[in-house]
């Protein structure tokens, strides 16, 4: 199996519980306690590197998944929608696919709000008024409320990358020396 069959079987998988969880949080008028316990998975992810060796590792016995991840979810106080999906991904030694099921579930829930995040990369830390103005400019453009995720990359030199959607504006000072650089080997 190669990598792209891997990566498609996870996001396919992770499709699966994160539509079957969304459709229960909706019918129950839960999204919005749903959104915050992928704040608290995120997070988790994020900051352990214990809890993404436990849902990548095939060293863990299928119990001991299934018992690490109950009393993860206990502490975390998980709802029963979200504790059961992971008590089943468990079971069925599904927990490697966590990571995408968080996206993806993210995603259903921004979509069912009218909301888009825009992945923004810039050169520099961007003040809060530069965020709002971004964020008022991109919610023009799209139609939909937009939140940002930002990161900086000195590399850039200066401007920013901005993803929104399958949009992509790259207003950075290295890609325009790029492409300057790429002109003036046409021209020499």
């Amino acid at each position: 199996m190669t990598v792209a069959n891997t990566a498609s079987m996870s996001q396919s998988i992770a499709g699966r519980y994160a539509q079957a969880v969304f459709d229960i949080a909706r019918e129950d008028g839960g999204i919005d306690s749903i959104s915050s316990e992928l704040d608290q998975l995120q997070g988790a992810l994020d900051d352990s590197a214990e809890l993404r060796d436990l849902i990548a590792s095939p060293r863990y016995s299928r119990d001991n998944q299934q018992k690490a991840i109950t009393a993860i979810a206990q502490k975390m106080g998980l709802g029963a929608t979200m504790a059961n999906t992971l008590q089943l991904m468990a079971s069925n030694r599904r927990l490697f696919v966590l990571p995408a099921l968080v996206d993806q579930l993210r995603a259903l829930i921004a979509d069912e709000r009218g909301e888009i995040t825009a992945e923004v990369t810039s050169a520099v830390v961007l003040s809060d008024e530069q965020k709002n103005q971004l964020i008022q400019t991109l919610a023009e453009k799209s139609g939909k409320t937009v939140k940002l995720n930002t990161r900086v990359d000195d590399a850039l030199i200066g401007g920013m990358i901005v993803k929104l959607g399958s949009q992509m504006i790259d207003s950075s000072i290295r890609s325009k020396l790029a492409s300057l650089q790429n002109t003036m080997k046409e021209v020499g």
